[in-house]
């Protein structure tokens, strides 16, 4: 379902309850999509392990190395 901002702000508890019942609300400002309610059962936790996998193939800068020398001295 897609509401616009206004009608989301008028009907919030209406449409809370519509995505505690399992369904997902699209709340549109101007035309493009701004925000989601989604039923809390639809979330997926966080798969740390992935996400660590993931950020150790991104490229080392030499903006990284900075940071950890900065980072050492505050300890």
């Amino acid at each position: 379902m897609k509401v616009s901002l206004a009608d989301a702000k008028a009907n919030l508890s209406a449409l809370v309850n519509r995505a505690e019942a399992g369904e997902t609300v699209e709340i549109m400002r101007h035309g493009k999509p701004a925000a989601r309610l989604v039923p809390v059962n639809a979330l997926q936790p966080i798969d740390f392990d992935w996400l660590d996998s993931i950020i150790q193939t991104i490229p080392r800068t030499q903006a990284d190395g900075v940071m950890l020398l900065r980072d050492e001295e505050r300890c």
